[in-house]
């Protein structure tokens, strides 16, 4: 496994990956009115320009196997974690661990004392084992539909 910085290139394979992994890994926490809120298929143009912009602005990286995008994640200057997500077929191969120490490792070096993160429900243990906690559950809206998430904080030493 490869972790390198974000490149406009990948904004393609991300998206897609997104897209997939909302859709079957998230799908035993949410339903699919709320899958298709969070995750829905707008115009590509307009889609992969937005996700484009957001990934340059943030602290970008994707994690790579065998030259295929197995996960990414995103941080801002700030240190909110605000996109984490692995290939359906790459769950549980330390990709998310690999991502989220190189986003503490760059957030350490910025100075920062925490990172903040709205963790899904699906992702919510993988935060907790990994020195996470929760501050509070929420409820957002995507398109008129309602999803529980959770506010969760951890301390950089």
């Amino acid at each position: 496994m490869i972790i390198r910085t974000f490149t406009e290139q990948d904004t393609t394979q991300i998206v897609a990956l997104f897209y997939g992994t909302v859709h079957s890994i998230n799908k035993r926490d949410y339903s699919q009115e709320q899958l298709n809120a969070w995750a829905a298929y707008e115009d590509e143009s307009l889609r992969l320009n937005t996700w484009k912009v957001a990934l340059s602005q943030n602290l970008s990286y994707v994690a790579e196997i065998n030259t295929e995008i197995a996960g990414f994640a995103d941080m801002t200057q700030a240190g909110h974690l605000d996109r984490l997500f692995v290939h359906k077929d790459y769950q549980r191969q330390g990709v998310a661990s690999a991502l989220v120490s190189t986003l503490e490792a760059e957030a350490r070096r910025l100075g920062l004392v925490e990172i903040d993160t709205e963790a899904s429900i699906t992702a919510k243990p993988f935060f907790e084992q990994s020195g996470y906690r929760v501050v509070r559950r929420q409820t957002v809206e995507r398109r008129g539909v309602q999803l529980e998430n959770f506010v969760m904080v951890k301390r950089l030493l």
